[in-house]
């Protein structure tokens, strides 16, 4: 992209992060912390694919907000997550997970 181009190209993406993906992801988070308030899992009481297939939408979501702390259910269920021997040794195997901009 020319460099004249991107100042213009920032403040549009940053327009469309701010008044569509930002209210958006909120809306998902609350969703995602109000069912957690009132399970353990994703899928009730037990552990199960759904969680699995959820860890790593939850914590690129919460990385995204910086707030992480406004989802205490979500920073939980990512704790839990992270703590299993099963994630640890993933871990150990492929590197951090790395979110970036």
């Amino acid at each position: 992209m020319p460099f004249f181009v991107r100042p213009i190209a920032r403040a549009i993406c940053d327009q469309v992060l701010k008044k569509l993906v930002d209210p958006n992801l909120r809306t998902g988070l609350d969703l995602m912390e109000a069912h957690l308030a009132k399970n353990h899992w994703f899928a009730g009481e037990q552990l199960s694919i759904a969680d699995f297939q959820m860890c790593f939408p939850v914590e690129a979501a919460l990385a995204r907000t910086g707030n992480a702390n406004r989802y205490p259910k979500l920073k939980a269920f990512q704790e839990r997550v992270a703590a299993r021997p099963a994630y640890q040794r993933a871990l150990a195997k492929g590197g951090p997970v790395l979110l970036t901009d």
